[in-house]
C-alpha cells in the first residue's frame, strides 16, 4: 500500500488567544484553529478578537469557533465576526439547538465509563464530526486523558481524538484509534492560553510520524 493512500490525520490546535500563536500554528502545519467563546474558559476570546485573530489565517486553514450552551445573540455575533467558522457545540446543546443555526458543526463528547458514544453520535447525524474528550467538572477536558478503549471502533461520523493530548503521547493516540483528527489545547502551552511555538512544531511532527509509521505496517 503506498503512503499515498493512508489517511493524514488532520491537526486541530485549540484555544489561541495571541497573534503570534496564530501564526505559529499555522507554520507547524495546524489544519484548523480553536477560537473559545466560552467565558468561564481561562482561553476566552470575545466574537470580535476571534474574527481579529481568524483573518489572521490563510486559506485552507479552518477556523473552528467553541461555543457553551451559548446565546442565539452570541452565535450569530460569532458567525459575524467569522463568517467562515466551523462551530464546535462543546456543552449540553441538543441535536435541533446545533442544527437551528444551518451551518456545519463538530459535536463534542465527553467520554466517561457507561457513556454510549454510538447512541449519541447517531441523535447528531447531521454533525460533521465527534469530538471525543475527558468528562471532568465544568466543560472541556481539563488536560486530561481518557480510556481511549471506552471508544468504539467505528462511529457513524469522523472522530476527532481529544483530551490531554501533547507531543509526548498524540502518537500513540494516532496509532491506537486511528482518529480523522486530534486536538490539542494545553499540552502545546507554557501558561492557559499561551501556546509555545516549539511545542506545537513537535505536536505536528510526532502526528507525521506516526501517520508515516502506520501506513509502513498497512
Amino acid at each position: 500500500m503506498s503512503l499515498s493512500s493512508v489517511h493524514r490525520t488532520r491537526i486541530k490546535i485549540c484555544g489561541l488567544t495571541r497573534e503570534a500563536d496564530v501564526d505559529a500554528a499555522v507554520e507547524a502545519g495546524a489544519d484548523a484553529i480553536g477560537l473559545v467563546l466560552y467565558d468561564k474558559s481561562p482561553r476566552y476570546v470575545d466574537a470580535v478578537r476571534a474574527g481579529v485573530l481568524a483573518r489572521r489565517l490563510p486559506p485552507f486553514v479552518t477556523p473552528v469557533v467553541l461555543l457553551v450552551n451559548a446565546s442565539p445573540s452570541l452565535v450569530q455575533a460569532a458567525l459575524d465576526a467569522v463568517p467562515h467558522a466551523l462551530l464546535q457545540f462543546h456543552g449540553d446543546e441538543t441535536p435541533a439547538q446545533c442544527e437551528v443555526v444551518g451551518r456545519p458543526y463538530v459535536r463534542a463528547a465527553r467520554m466517561a465509563p457507561g457513556f454510549d458514544l454510538l447512541d449519541f453520535t447517531l441523535s447528531f447525524a447531521s454533525a460533521q464530526a465527534m469530538l471525543v474528550d475527558a468528562h471532568v467538572e465544568g466543560y472541556g477536558g481539563g488536560g486530561q486523558v481518557f480510556d481511549w478503549s471506552l471508544l468504539p471502533r467505528q462511529l457513524s461520523r469522523p472522530m476527532i481524538l481529544s483530551g490531554g493530548l501533547h507531543p509526548g503521547n498524540v502518537a500513540d493516540g494516532v496509532r491506537a484509534v486511528r482518529p480523522w483528527a486530534v486536538d490539542v489545547s494545553s499540552g502545546v502551552e507554557v501558561g492557559k492560553g499561551l501556546k509555545d511555538a516549539g511545542l506545537m512544531r513537535q505536536f505536528c511532527q510526532a502526528v507525521r510520524e506516526a501517520d508515516r509509521s502506520c501506513a509502513e505496517a498497512a
